[in-house]
């Protein structure tokens, strides 16, 4: 167990390049259970979670071969169905949630995928229906076994079908694609998320010989093939990140360059920043954010009423950058309404900024006010707690921010998505220490 050890209240300066998407790249490394030949996938994140799953990958009997940094090679020409129902799988697979993606592949390839009911981020609920639910209308049996927390699908052939998807399930939709490209005959997926990782995910496979249309919208059709092949593969930057950079320089009134941001997958993260007064330049593929020595003003609807910013689908605002947006805003000019539809517990991290002096008003476990101090009171350090990820590096954010020293606990939770925070952040100038707890 470990903790950062922060003396906030310093301006930062510099360049910082976003590491790759975790999101996509979980996707990514679940499809190279599709093929026996080789797969080389490029700019892959050195965190906890990808790492948990590229172990998961050579425990099934994956060939992997790091071949630079972040680039490595998959080869599943011999993979080990036995692990699928040994007791290690489910230990292993209960730790890491984009563990589920690994079913559709195997489903597809082998005629049988499993998984213990996985973990990740204490958020909320994360229903797997949509998963199971395309899976069976391709044709699969399923089965769950209550007692230990195992689920299971099985079928001698999968069947091309029409589906309209319940909700707009980034992983699900992903499970059912990298089953579908395998699957006798057509299949239509309507209301499927549309993420640029999915867009990357399904650009990929058709490098490898799938047959996919409609990529980028919300109505996929997949003709299904026999076989697939190798190919290489270069991850998106993590979109993620860039926001969270961004958050970190606004709320430092830090002048800091994000390199290499591929502007034309960044969807609303640049609207949704500049509604909050923040200045952002592109320069090239490079977003450039300028100290905002005078501060910056929440901007309001045109009718006068406060502004309101939610997460919605893509290509609406990502949920993952919510909690950035307010930690960000509590010390703008103004005040702005932060609405989280899809996960009921990700704002329940604010009482730790409450304790820092932020002026948040939890409406329910959905909405929070926030009343920005215009940086004529600084945040106060403080003792604090990652709860997840997301919520983790908006607390480092605010730590950085604060006058004096901030300590904070469970950091295994920011590792898990994103890679040498630490070490990056003292580039830039951060006063951070990674200490033993």
């Amino acid at each position: 167990m470990e903790s950062f050890v922060i003396e906030g209240g310093h301006p930062l300066k510099g360049s910082i390049t976003p590491q790759g998407a975790k999101n996509e790249a979980l996707q990514i490394l679940c499809s190279v259970l599709l093929t026996p030949e080789t797969v080389t996938i490029h700019n892959i994140p050195d965190i906890v979670d990808v790492n948990k799953l590229i172990q998961l990958l050579k425990n099934l009997g994956v060939k992997v071969e790091q071949v630079s940094s972040g680039s490595y090679q998959f080869c599943a020409n011999h993979v080990n169905l036995d692990y699928l129902s040994s007791d290690q799988f489910k230990t292993d697979g209960k730790g890491l949630r984009g563990s589920i993606m690994l079913v559709g592949p195997m489903l597809a390839r082998f005629g049988k995928g499993s998984i213990p009911r996985p973990g990740g981020d204490k958020i909320g609920r994360r229903r797997l229906d949509t998963h199971f639910e395309g899976l069976i209308k391709l044709g699969a049996s399923f089965n769950y076994n209550r007692e230990d927390y195992f689920y299971s699908v099985e079928a001698k052939n999968l069947k091309g079908t029409d589906m309209l998807l319940d909700e707009a399930s980034v992983t699900g939709t992903a499970n059912i694609v990298m089953a579908a490209v395998l699957a006798i005959g057509k299949t239509t997926i309507y209301n499927a998320a549309c993420e640029p990782y999915l867009q990357q995910l399904c650009g990929m496979l058709n490098r490898m010989g799938a047959k996919i249309s409609g990529i980028g919208s919300n109505l996929l059709t997949i003709e299904g093939v026999e076989s697939l092949k190798g190919t290489d593969h270069t991850v998106l930057p993590d979109m993620i990140e860039i926001g969270s950079w961004v958050g970190l320089a606004a709320m430092t009134q830090s002048e800091i360059t994000i390199k290499n941001v591929r502007w034309e997958y960044l969807g609303q993260l640049p609207n949704v920043f500049r509604k909050l007064g923040i200045t952002l330049e592109k320069r090239g593929d490079d977003l450039f954010v300028p100290a905002h020595k005078e501060g910056y003003e929440i901007q309001n609807f045109i009718d006068g009423s406060i502004l309101t910013i939610s997460d919605a689908p893509w290509p609406g605002f990502t949920p993952d950058l919510l909690s950035i947006v307010l930690v960000v805003a509590t010390q703008a000019r103004g005040s702005v309404l932060i609405h989280q539809k899809m996960f009921e517990s990700r704002l329940f991290f604010v009482d730790k900024l409450i304790d820092m002096g932020a002026k948040i008003i939890l409406c329910d476990p959905h909405r929070a006010t926030v009343i920005g101090h215009d940086f004529k009171s600084q945040l106060k350090a403080a003792t604090l707690t990652s709860p997840d990820i997301r919520a983790g590096v908006s607390l480092l954010i605010a730590a950085l921010s604060a006058k004096g020293q901030s300590t904070i606990h469970n950091i295994e939770q920011i590792d898990r998505g994103y890679e040498n925070i630490d070490t990056r952040l003292k580039q830039l100038g951060a006063k951070i220490e990674r200490v033993p707890t």
